[in-house]
């Protein structure tokens, strides 16, 4: 009885599959990342958004990731990628401070939190006048983000630290390198284990997001 309830469900895992690959294409809802890139998941099929906090785009999009990353299988997992190619809104910043963050342990506090800092009308980090949409002049700065951060457990000055340290002026090069290599040139975007590329747009809609990268997830761990 088990055997057979076992194969039934994978029969319908198999047409599940077969009638995604009918749904999506490759060339217009996906496309191929040539080539390849190594992922920092280990052996589970990494998921990478890559994103800015400044973008006013990712952050209507925050929502719709929280809903992929509930509903990736267990043999996948979310990254993360910060841009920084938007310097008039800030961008290079923000991505310094994703590093940081990831560096001092407190980023699982801080993500969705500098949404918010950034987007609420009463943000300690926006980027522009809630009422008339202009930038800020100035914009925050590093030491602007690490006031900020000091409310998750870390100093200020070390936030700083961290944030001008070789170790994440080499990982903000890594970045921006592997941004040129996936061939992105819009955010949010996503990479499904280094080797798909994707978009709300391409996909057709948001609502599509989802499945379609439980598709690519499903074409990867067949692959493996």
């Amino acid at each position: 009885m088990f055997k057979r309830a076992t194969a039934v469900l994978f029969g319908l895992a198999v047409t599940a599959f077969a009638q995604a690959a009918d749904t999506f294409q490759v060339g217009k809802h996906y496309f191929m990342v040539e080539p390849p890139q190594p992922t920092s998941t280990g052996s589970k099929v990494e998921v990478l958004e890559v994103f800015s906090y400044a973008c006013p785009a990712c952050n209507l999009f925050e929502p719709t990731m929280r809903k992929l990353k509930a509903a990736l299988p267990a043999n996948a997992e979310m990254a993360y990628l910060p841009a920084g190619f938007r310097p008039d809104e800030d961008w290079p910043v923000f991505q310094r401070a994703f590093f940081a963050a990831q560096t001092l342990g407190i980023l699982d506090k801080t993500h969705e939190a500098t949404f918010d800092a950034i987007w609420k009308d009463d943000g300690p980090l926006r980027i522009s006048d809630p009422v008339t949409n202009r930038p800020k002049k100035p914009m925050p700065s590093v030491e602007d983000v690490a006031q900020f951060y000091s409310k998750f457990g870390v100093k200020a000055e070390d936030v700083v630290g961290v944030a001008n340290s070789f170790a994440v002026n080499t990982k903000v090069k890594r970045a921006d390198a592997q941004l040129k290599a996936y061939g992105v040139d819009s955010t949010p975007t996503i990479i499904v284990n280094g080797k798909y590329r994707l978009t709300g747009q391409s996909a057709g809609s948001i609502d599509q997001i989802i499945p379609l990268v439980q598709f690519l997830v499903a074409k990867e761990s067949t692959a493996k």
